[in-house]
């Protein structure tokens, strides 16, 4: 089952973190908000996310991007540019990354996801809010 989060809103209310980035990219510790809950979805067996860019999505891009050496030992050859990750990963995930429009709503957010998403249920949650929630058991109150 994916897991789709809203990360496209502009976080008026943090204005001093997100004027130079959106609020999902907030750290929270060492880590951005939407880490985290990507993390608490994985806990439970949730490793498909689906992220509905707007505001400063190419900061979400870039993280994504280079996730991958951020998060690992490396060694680098400089002449050559060759690239030796040195440990695993520990994250398993799929993130496939949409650009849903600069002032798309909340709705018109979730409307330019549901062709990628499928007539599949899936989960769908805000990119910058963190709770302590039974994800099994929500799925099945629905």
């Amino acid at each position: 089952m994916k897991v789709a989060i809203l990360a496209g809103g502009r976080g008026t209310r943090l204005s001093e973190e997100t004027s130079i980035k959106p609020k999902p990219m907030v750290n929270i510790g060492e880590y951005p908000v939407l880490w985290h809950i990507m993390k608490i979805y994985s806990s439970y067996g949730f490793n498909e996310f689906v992220i509905a860019l707007g505001y400063l999505g190419d900061i979400v891009k870039d993280y994504f991007l280079s996730y991958r050496y951020r998060s690992r030992s490396i060694s680098v050859q400089v002449d050559s540019g060759e690239v030796i990750i040195r440990d695993s990963g520990t994250e398993k995930w799929s993130v496939h990354l949409l650009d849903t429009g600069l002032d798309t709503s909340t709705g018109g957010r979730v409307r330019r996801i549901a062709d990628f998403v499928g007539k599949e249920p899936f989960m769908l949650t805000y990119g910058d809010g963190l709770a302590d929630i039974n994800i099994p058991k929500l799925l099945d109150l629905h």
